[in-house]
């Protein structure tokens, strides 16, 4: 998976910033991104901004065309309802191929993230919003044990960015995601609770040699 901290020093400040920019809609789709514009915002080389641009690019939140340089990507209808429904099968084949019940180790990293998710809610901090909303569902579909099933879903969920940007920064819809987190976890542990009865029912049936 590609992931900001993969660049160094200053490249990954410059593609950290203009990431932020263009998921919290500070930087709308369509918006070119020019050089000696960042350049007089970066204290860096020109050939720092170009490698940043090449990640951003390498993210999918950045296109690049001849002659029009570098520019915020923008997502038509049919690209957005594509690449949700790529999403989707990916996603939901995961889920599917998530052991249960969930592990206690599972459930308690996904309890934790989610705090720390709520934490960040709570306080308005949008960065970390983001980045716990990412690390919540990676480290779930990773249980799946299919690397390259997660590291898909992962550059699938960069290409939505844009597309995503406008939930982070409403509050009605951030409510939403911490409760759909939340209903994950009380679904695992509903799923672990029924397992013990099952179990014991079974091994007595296993015991009793009558094999119905």
């Amino acid at each position: 998976m590609l992931h900001v901290a993969d660049y160094g020093g200053k490249e990954a400040d410059v593609v950290k910033a203009l990431e932020e920019d263009i998921i919290f809609g500070r930087l709308a789709p369509g918006t070119r991104l020019v050089e000696d514009v960042l350049l007089g915002r970066f204290p860096v080389s020109r050939h720092t901004i170009r490698q940043a641009l090449y990640q951003l690019e390498k993210l999918g939140v950045v296109t690049r065309e001849r002659n029009k340089g570098a520019m915020v990507r923008r997502l038509s209808p049919d690209e957005v309802r594509q690449i949700y429904e790529v999403r989707e099968l990916l996603q939901r084949q995961a889920a599917l191929m998530i052991p249960l019940p969930a592990s206690d180790a599972l459930i308690a990293e996904l309890m934790e993230i989610h705090r720390v998710y709520s934490a960040h809610v709570d306080a308005h901090y949008l960065r970390g919003i983001h980045e716990a909303n990412d690390r919540f569902h990676l480290t779930m579909f990773s249980a799946c044990g299919n690397d390259y099933l997660v590291s898909s879903i992962d550059h699938y969920m960069r290409l939505s960015l844009p597309v995503r940007a406008n939930s982070l920064a409403d509050p009605q819809k951030l409510e939403v995601s911490r409760q759909h987190h939340w209903f994950w976890v009380l679904a695992q542990l509903c799923v672990d609770h029924l397992q013990p009865s099952k179990m014991f029912y079974l091994e007595a049936i296993e015991k009793a040699g009558d094999g119905v």
